[in-house]
């Protein structure tokens, strides 16, 4: 039986609908990548040091690899993932590729898998199949390409055709590594690379350390934050900075997706019984349900697009978080309800179009039901691309055929990448471009869309729907 060419990978099986979605997928292929929602870290293009070996580029900090791991019974430390106490971790670049190797067969059928291979073959050349008996030769071609200077994170950069880049930082990041790309002509309102204010870290009493982050949070800016008036008006200095640095959105990982709108009074004796320690049952929920609503109101104050990123429970497998920590696959979706949720919200300023809040779901069974309806509705609202547990090709397709009978295409947001792997993201946006590249074939062979307009679709949702959601501009 003959083989599809590769690339025709993820394109439809049928020939008519095959031949149209080649068509469209060539339009969007080589478009510029807009990213505006991901967790590379800043300093790797601040510092444009070369890459570590491919272990630790590619496995060690990735959870989605390690979490497969795990559960077949080999721990993160075999595999690098540093450890919270100090305790001895696997060291040796070329032990833990072997390893991982040896257990290639876990991700068939995955987008792991997936987006490795198109890795492997689209960013670094390296045309052997990865397995047990390949482990060296693999690792050896790959550590072969990253020491060339073509290689280096800039470089790389401008070889993905990267527009923008949305990293993420928490409030109580001093944002130096986005004053260094600034100052390199990268960073800054209308650069290359931009920062995300995110801050769950000072929002969210369940968080580790909360009280001791919100004192930091006062001595950054200046203000008492042992008081509620003072607690906003810190968040509004660092948002401001946020700005100036080129952040153009906003961001928060809550568990739930519900908003509170408190009167001034009852939120600052709120915030006051969680600085002292007296918290009752509910109030950090409550707490974090009405600080969405605040921010609400500062982005209809300083524009920040707002993210909502809600569904995941953090840290689930407590033995991994204690020897590990945080965000290193730990966490799992849950059911998430967003009619009843968002309702003080959008009573509040879901018709403003001033306001945009892109949402987000780890629960799919809300695409239909909940969010696209929402989104169809309410001015203010978008729909967020399928995000970590969801991002593969199957939903991003299952997406598309829930969401677009109500909302269409033009309340979703485009493709975010969401990733740490800086590598994989040119291998993540052709994914979604080809599955929507398919999803708009089918339309058109079924006469239900012209194929000048399904060209014309796909270049927004790959490039200029994105861009203009989140506040990029004409140009960059």
């Amino acid at each position: 039986m003959p083989t599809m060419p590769r690339t025709d990978l993820l394109l439809p099986a049928e020939p008519g609908q095959r031949a149209l979605a080649r068509e469209l997928y060539a339009l969007a292929a080589e478009l510029p990548i807009i990213s505006p929602h991901g967790h590379v870290d800043p300093a790797l293009l601040a510092e444009d040091r070369p890459f570590p070996d491919p272990a630790r580029l590619l496995i060690v900090p990735d959870h989605y690899l390690t979490r497969m791991l795990l559960s077949q019974g080999v721990p993160p430390a075999e595999l690098g993932v540093p450890s919270r106490d100090g305790s001895p971790v696997e060291t040796d670049g070329r032990r833990i590729w072997r390893r991982f190797a040896a257990h290639w067969h876990l991700f068939r059928g995955t987008p792991s898998r997936l987006w490795l291979e198109q890795t492997f073959t689209e960013v670094f050349g390296v045309g052997t199949a990865l397995s047990p008996a390949t482990a060296d030769a693999v690792y050896d071609e790959l550590a072969a390409r990253l020491a060339e200077p073509g290689f280096r994170p800039r470089a790389l950069f401008e070889r993905f055709n990267i527009e923008v880049l949305a990293t993420t930082e928490s409030p109580l990041d001093d944002l130096g590594q986005h004053a260094k790309l600034a100052a390199d002509g990268w960073g800054g309102p209308g650069g290359r690379v931009v920062t995300t204010f995110r801050p769950d870290d000072v929002v969210d009493p369940e968080f580790d350390n909360w009280p001791a982050n919100v004192d930091r949070l006062g001595e950054l800016t200046g203000e008492d934050t042992g008081r509620y008036a003072g607690y906003l008006a810190a968040l509004r200095a660092r948002r401001a900075a946020f700005v100036a640095a080129g952040a153009t959105s906003s961001d928060h990982g809550h568990p739930t997706a519900r908003t509170l709108d408190l009167a001034p009074a009852e939120a600052a004796t709120l915030y006051d019984r969680l600085r002292r320690g007296r918290a009752e049952a509910g109030d950090a929920e409550a707490f974090r349900a009405h600080m969405l609503l605040e921010f609400a109101r500062m982005s209809l104050e300083d524009g920040l697009v707002m993210q909502l990123h809600p569904g995941a429970v953090r840290n689930h497998n407590r033995w991994l978080h204690a020897r590990h920590g945080r965000d290193v696959g730990g966490d799992v979706p849950q059911a998430t309800e967003y009619v009843h949720a968002l309702a003080p919200l959008l009573d509040a300023y879901g018709n403003d179009p001033r306001l945009r809040v892109v949402l987000y779901t780890l629960d799919e069974y809300t695409f239909t039901r909940e969010l696209a309806p929402l989104a169809g509705g309410y001015a203010a609202l978008y729909l967020g691309a399928p995000w970590w547990f969801l991002d593969s090709p199957e939903v991003l397709r299952r997406f598309r055929e829930a969401v677009t009978e109500t909302a269409g295409f033009y309340n979703t947001a485009g493709f975010v990448d969401d990733t740490r792997a800086f590598c994989s993201i040119p291998v993540r946006h052709d994914v979604a471009r080809r599955v929507d590249a398919g999803f708009l074939a089918r339309l058109v062979a079924e006469h239900r869309l012209p194929m000048a307009e399904a060209a014309e679709t796909i270049v927004d949702l790959a490039y200029r729907l994105p861009k203009r959601v989140f506040n990029f501009g004409e140009s960059q």
